[in-house]
Order: structure tokens, then sequence, then C-alpha cells
């Protein structure tokens, strides 16, 4: 399972640097574009602190120049990496406290899905942004990326 999970998190750093440099390539980024994306950095790094146990250093909501998303994006990567490949138990219950300070408790394995599948959600919003500015977004298809 923490092959896959290495796999997942690989196609995930994929499709990220894919729109990265698709949006560095870009005449002008809409600002609801950097708004999703910076949400999906923060989001990810949020996950990795609660589940290092440190405080993150970005808010949900907190947008980042477009300059600054590959170095985040490269952070987050690396710190699940290491979660993944140092877990003990990946079906392990970790509590922690949403963003409105409500307690949870979820298995890791869980967890690393949902990040996974928050990123694939808000690409998806991100592509039809760059489709409706009349650019044409990287294929990001799963498959394409195992071809």
């Amino acid at each position: 399972m923490k092959s896959y999970f290495h796999q997942l998190f690989d196609y995930n750093y994929y499709c990220n640097k894919k729109l990265i440099e698709a949006c560095s390539e870009m005449k002008e980024v809409s600002a609801r574009t950097a708004e999703l994306f910076s949400h999906i950095l923060n989001a990810h790094h949020i996950w990795n602190a609660r589940l290092n146990g440190s405080e993150p250093q970005y808010g949900v909501w907190d947008v980042h120049a477009l300059s600054d998303w590959a170095d985040i994006h490269y952070e987050n990567q690396r710190a699940s990496f290491e979660l993944i490949t140092n877990a003990d138990d990946l079906e392990k219950r970790v509590g922690y406290e949403n963003s409105e300070g409500r307690s949870f408790s979820n298995t890791l394995r869980d967890i690393l899905f949902h990040i996974l599948n928050h990123s694939t959600h808000h690409r998806a919003q991100i592509v039809a942004e760059i489709r409706a500015s009349g650019a044409e977004p990287p294929a990001l298809d799963y498959i394409f990326y195992k071809r």
C-alpha cells in the first residue's frame, strides 16, 4: 500500500507541476486560478503539518505568487513522501482539528487519499478556468501519466 501511495503522490506531483508550467507560460493567470492553486498547496501543507504534529505556515485560502508555487509544491511532496515512507501503519487513526477548531479522527490512509482527491477536484476547476481563458490546459488524466 505504501508503494501505491508513493505512486499516487508522484502522479499528483506530476499534475501540479504541469499546471505550474502551463500557468507560467500564460500571459495572465486569473485571480481564481491563483486562488484555487494556492488552496491546493495550502491544504496539502496543512494536512502534512497535522500529520507531523507541527503548526502550518499557511492559511487555507492564503494566495501565493506564481513564482512560489513550485517551491511550496516540492516541499509538500517531500513531506508527504517522508510521512508515507515512515508510517508504521496506514490504518492508524490520526486526531486533528479542522480549520474551524472542531476535532476529528481519521485513518492515515483516508487522510492521504483525501489530499489526493482534494487536489484533483480543484485541478479540474483550474483546467476549466484555463480553457475559459482561451488557452489549452495540459492533459492530466492518470492514464496519460502512466503511458
